[in-house]
């Protein structure tokens, strides 16, 4: 039997309704009513998560772990409800879903095992030196939760970066309470999701508060959210517009807070001259494969492609072309979603983008890919070209030299991601340009693709903006944990009172 929502918020452990509704949209199925959350729902839940960081904030490590995998157990335990429901939802295929579910519940196990080794803790100590003149006291330094978290869950991944994503393994990790605006594209999934990590608070007896999910179709939600006073940083994954005007709301409150949001970013790929003229096809083939991937989807996905201009790169267009030619329509996550691909794929066009390869028509919610072609002198004059457009689009940049693809580097705004496809020829070339591309983009990648972002210590999903809003942290990877810390220094205090990760005992 199909899972059927109960349409309601889950504040501190409450199932919770709301005067105002919205109905969902999903691909397939039937609609279902839920709760529209606004200032009052989002007021209580921020209260309730301010009073259990009282206790949230003082737990061990091992509380924590245990809890974080107690959640990822919970979620695998739903998997009969939550696949179908997901798909449903966002029209993603089942192998694509059952991915990003086994990727979610992994990065909850990873985060328990990294706080569990107290890796996330940077703990330092200067012993006390009471003979020099003057004396030096004890000082430790150890980091310590902010407080209340918000969470806004993300259209494109309703998993890995939504209810229990990202965001908040890595705030619940650092010993944070989490208050979770659902995003209204999947709030089935949401609830799901949520009632799943209920369980696992409720089995690790931790405070009622620790965990809220608030539904909403409304921007007034989201902003009650953000300006709430007992919020004490946001995590935030989508559109540069939505985004930027919540990352204004933090600053401008009386006492400004980290917004911590990925925005946009085209995450270009420099074809260099090598590896153009012996392997162009297979590059152009495993590009498109990339650029349509999810239909075109993700924060990864690569819109944008940069090569010498001449035959090798005719051959390329050609290819590329040839191969979107297979790709049929696809569903988008929503109709909105879709509309705007359609009209930033005229705009890209009306700036001087030429069109390529332009799929067939097809429904209200879907999408053909499309590929457009530029030369890099108009690409470096017109920033519109450079501008995302989230879906199946492809923008090639031809340029006439070494030197012009160069500027093309240099006049890139912030990206997630940039990427060389060289040969062991290209290098000279190479050296040129990735000390300009580590000044742009969070990750540089070397003969791959950057659709696929790998959940392990080493990983940076950030950049400059406006792909993300603050260059030196990361969403994805374990170091995302310590958006939600601060360092707290111990002078002289005497071991009783030291919070248990800064005593002597503590690893780091």
């Amino acid at each position: 039997m199909a899972y059927r929502p109960h349409g309601t918020h889950l504040i501190a452990g409450a199932r919770v309704d709301s005067s105002a509704r919205f109905d969902s949209r999903p691909v397939s199925g039937p609609s279902h009513g839920f709760a529209n959350g606004g200032a009052r729902e989002v007021d209580a839940a921020v209260r309730a998560a301010e009073a259990a960081f009282l206790r949230y904030g003082q737990t061990s490590r091992e509380q924590r772990a245990a809890f974080l995998e107690a959640i990822a157990d919970a979620i695998e335990a739903r998997a009969e409800d939550l696949t179908p429901t997901v798909m449903a939802e966002t029209g993603l295929p089942q192998a694509r879903v059952e991915g990003e579910r086994g990727r979610t519940t992994g990065q909850l196990r990873m985060f328990a095992g990294h706080i569990r080794a107290g890796r996330h803790l940077d703990l330092r100590v200067d012993e006390a030196l009471p003979d020099r003149t003057p004396p030096r006291p004890e000082l430790r330094l150890c980091m310590r939760p902010l407080g209340p978290v918000a969470v806004f869950g993300a259209s494109n991944f309703p998993l890995a970066f939504s209810t229990a994503g990202g965001d908040t393994a890595a705030a619940l990790a650092a010993g944070c309470p989490v208050v979770v605006k659902g995003h209204p594209a999947h709030p089935a999934t949401g609830e799901i999701v949520a009632e799943a990590i209920e369980a696992a608070r409720t089995a690790c007896d931790l405070p009622a508060g620790t965990f809220s999910l608030v539904q909403s179709a409304d921007r007034a939600a989201g902003e009650a959210l953000v300006t709430h006073p007992l919020i004490r940083a946001v995590g935030f994954t989508g559109s540069l517009a939505g985004g930027r005007a919540l990352f204004d709301l933090c600053a401008q409150r009386a006492e400004p807070i980290p917004f911590f949001g990925e925005l946009g970013s085209v995450n270009p790929v420099f074809v260099l001259d090598e590896a153009l003229r012996t392997r162009g096809a297979s590059i152009a083939r495993e590009w498109t494969a990339s650029l349509v991937m999810g239909t075109g989807q993700f924060c990864t996905n690569p819109g944008v492609l940069v090569l010498r201009e001449g035959e090798a790169a005719e051959a390329f267009i050609a290819e590329a072309a040839r191969a979107l030619s297979q790709v049929a329509p696809q569903p988008m996550l929503t109709a909105e979603i879709a509309a705007s691909f359609r009209k930033g794929a005229g705009e890209l066009e009306s700036a001087g983008g030429k069109a390529v390869h332009r799929g067939p028509s097809c429904g209200p919610r879907e999408a053909s890919p499309v590929l457009l072609r530029t030369q890099g002198s108009r690409f470096i004059a017109e920033p519109h070209l450079a501008e995302e457009v989230f879906g199946p689009l492809g923008l090639v940049v031809t340029v006439a030299s070494n030197e012009e693809m160069a500027q093309v580097a240099q006049g890139l705004a912030g990206q997630l991601t940039c990427t060389l496809q060289l040969e062991p020829g290209d290098h000279a070339q190479a050296r040129a340009l990735v000390p300009v591309l580590e000044r742009k983009a969070g990750r540089l990648l070397v003969n791959g693709y950057p659709t696929g972002v790998e959940v392990c210590d080493a990983m940076v999903h950030g950049g400059p903006y406006p792909a993300s809003t603050n260059f030196g942290a990361t969403s994805v990877g374990s170091m995302a944990i310590r958006r939600f810390l601060r360092p707290v220094c111990y002078q002289n205090m005497p071991a009783d009172l030291l919070p248990e990760d800064a005593g002597a005992g503590a690893q780091n």
